[in-house]
């Protein structure tokens, strides 16, 4: 049963990204464009590609007015009262150690052809409660440091009721270009049970000023389903407003009852008022047959995009590319190998220190003996959650023929339940027997069994 976090994978863990999606005559242009032809000249090198320079940036700013019910992402809850939250110096702080923690990396950088960074996302938290002149600092930073490349995808969270058009104008006069707006539901009441501090005039107006008012050419909704008392028409409500709202991209998450949080204080997985799995599962469908129905792709697990408008950053961990990941809690990938920052400030700041101090260090040795098949569990892992799927030639070339068989074998029932597809190198579907040279799940069914068909891989190889 489909379980996505509520951000992108790998930056933050679990991520909003898990990550993490409409309005305007240059994106409907963009929808009718024909599909791009299916190229074979340049296949994923899977061995070498965790080890090529990262060419993108996550930025943790994990700033809230308050916690969310189903939230355990490393925050620092400001309150909802003060009027004055920008001049809260615990903001200025952290972008100070932010700051700090791109430099020393850089200053011990093993990567002398690094090149300019490509994707930068900034994640929280509510990135935008924090001031646009200090979101510049990061920003510098960065370039000054890594360099950034003309049209590059830089994104930012941003929560309704937390911007004027005035602040939005200004992040995106600083290179923000990409808008992820976290409506997570279109009804009052759902947004008052999940303890958001928006409500729906807030949406409203947040939809008002990125679309009218600043004209944002490439944003996204995220939706959350499952909760607690969702009802189908409610769900279909949501669907509906934000499809109405005409964005470029929309993340749809299934809701995760974490430990820790106040909903596993107040529910159990399962039982009345969240819906069962068969309800989430029809949850899924919907979403699926509602999205794609209305020209968007889905081309991942939780992401539905119009044509030109795939997150080019979280492509960046679908893709098993290497990328820095920078504040609180948040997981570079480098070298093949991920580390996470603490998830506490205090110990963050002792990390940044650590850093400098060059008594730590966030890269892993570029000879590391990285085990193989924890390597291809993760090819696989992250490949199966997209709708391109396992390439088998460099998987094969990476990790042998044989690896390649095993797969074939194990998913020889679910080919023919049609859980999962075998495809041609043209990408058409073939029936056992024929020749294959991509994997991946369909869409619905085998997306909501991604859980246990990637297990199944994962005891495959094993």
């Amino acid at each position: 049963m489909l379980r996505s976090a509520l951000t992108p994978i790998f930056p933050t863990f679990p991520t909003k990204t898990l990550p993490a999606a409409r309005r305007i005559s240059s994106s409907a242009v963009a929808a009718t464009k024909p599909p791009q032809p299916v190229r074979r000249n340049a296949p994923p090198n899977y061995l070498t590609l965790p080890h090529l320079p990262p060419t993108s940036a996550y930025v943790h700013l994990p700033f809230c007015r308050r916690r969310c019910h189903y939230c355990d992402f490393p925050i620092l809850a400001l309150g909802t009262t003060s009027s004055s939250i920008s001049e809260d110096p615990r903001i200025a702080n952290y972008v100070d150690l932010i700051c700090r923690e791109i430099t020393a990396t850089a200053a011990l950088n093993p990567n002398a052809d690094q090149p300019p960074l490509e994707t930068v996302f900034f994640g929280g938290g509510t990135p935008s409660l924090v001031p646009p002149r200090l979101v510049k600092s990061v920003l510098d930073a960065l370039t000054v440091r890594f360099g950034l490349r003309p049209g590059a995808e830089v994104s930012m969270e941003m929560d309704p009721g937390t911007f004027g058009e005035r602040e939005l104008r200004e992040v995106m006069g600083l290179g923000v270009n990409r808008v992820s707006l976290g409506v997570q539901a279109f009804q009052e009441e759902m947004l008052k049970g999940c303890g958001r501090a928006h409500g729906l005039k807030e949406v409203d107006e947040a939809i008002e000023i990125i679309v009218r008012s600043c004209n944002v050419e490439n944003w996204s909704i995220d939706l959350i389903a499952s909760l607690p008392g969702q009802t189908p028409e409610m769900w279909e409500e949501s669907l509906r407003r934000a499809i109405d709202a005409r964005p470029t991209h929309v993340s749809v998450y299934d809701l995760q009852v974490e430990k820790e949080t106040k909903f596993a204080k107040m529910y159990t997985p399962g039982e009345h008022p969240l819906p069962s799995e068969k309800q989430s599962a029809e949850f899924y469908r919907m979403a699926s047959k509602a999205l794609s129905g209305t020209g968007f792709n889905h081309y991942e697990i939780s992401s539905y995009c119009k044509t030109g408008y795939q997150c080019r950053h979280n492509s960046t961990y679908w893709d098993n590319k290497s990328f820095y990941g920078f504040g609180l809690g948040a997981t570079s990938f480098l070298n093949g190998l991920r580390f996470p920052r603490p998830k506490k400030l205090k110990d963050y700041e002792g990390y940044v220190q650590s850093l400098e101090s060059g008594t730590v260090t966030c890269f892993g040795e570029k000879n590391s003996d990285l085990n193989a098949g924890d390597m291809a569990m993760d090819v696989v892992m992250l490949a199966l959650r997209t709708a391109k799927g396992l390439d088998l030639k460099p998987f094969g070339e990476a990790f042998g023929s044989s690896s390649v068989m095993s797969l074939l074998d194990v998913y020889k029932p679910y080919v023919e339940t049609g859980h999962v597809l075998w495809l041609d190198e043209q990408r058409r579907n073939v029936t056992i027997g024929d020749a294959v040279s991509y994997i991946r799940l369909s869409d619905p069914d085998g997306f909501l069994l991604s859980n246990e068909l990637i297990s199944l891989a994962f005891c495959a190889l094993g």
